[in-house]
């Protein structure tokens, strides 16, 4: 049986650190895919009142996300769950929109070369968020042309 140390393997980046929303909307910090092929996002939801759409932008450097893309998701809208649901296309237009559970999770997968040559970072894009909406994300990092735990920051 083969194993994945996710800590020598892959790049971790915290994007957004546990918090309540104090708005309507939470921006992530920007993740450089300049030298990964993928990037996996997995957003946790906590306490929550109500729905909030997430997209997946592109970026350039330093800037805010400047267009949303298509990318694809694995849903888990059941509390206190780890079962994935299905993998599911997620056009730019829609984003996901969140259901109003408590305590769920989504993996959102994303190729590098699927971003436009001249926007080669990624965000994560919250909105519609209530006062009494708690998240986190991390994006996971693969596809690196050289692998182990020294790789450069990523947060562009």
């Amino acid at each position: 049986m083969s194993r994945m140390v996710l800590a020598e393997q892959a790049h971790i980046v915290p994007i957004i650190y546990p918090q309540g929303s104090s708005g309507a909307t939470i921006d992530s910090d920007i993740v450089s895919m300049k030298n990964a092929s993928h990037a996996t996002i997995i957003l946790t939801v906590g306490a929550q009142a109500g729905d909030f759409v997430a997209k997946v932008y592109e970026a350039d450097a330093f800037d805010d996300g400047d267009a949303a893309i298509a990318c694809v998701v694995y849903k888990e809208e059941t509390t206190n769950s780890d079962q994935l649901g299905d993998r599911t296309a997620v056009t730019a237009a829609d984003g996901v929109t969140t259901t109003t559970t408590n305590n769920i999770f989504y993996v959102f997968e994303i190729d590098a070369e699927d971003l436009t040559e001249e926007y080669p970072n990624i965000q994560l894009k919250l909105s519609g968020l209530d006062t009494t909406t708690y998240v986190s994300a991390v994006c996971i990092l693969t596809g690196y042309a050289y692998q182990g735990k020294d790789q450069p920051t990523e947060i562009a």
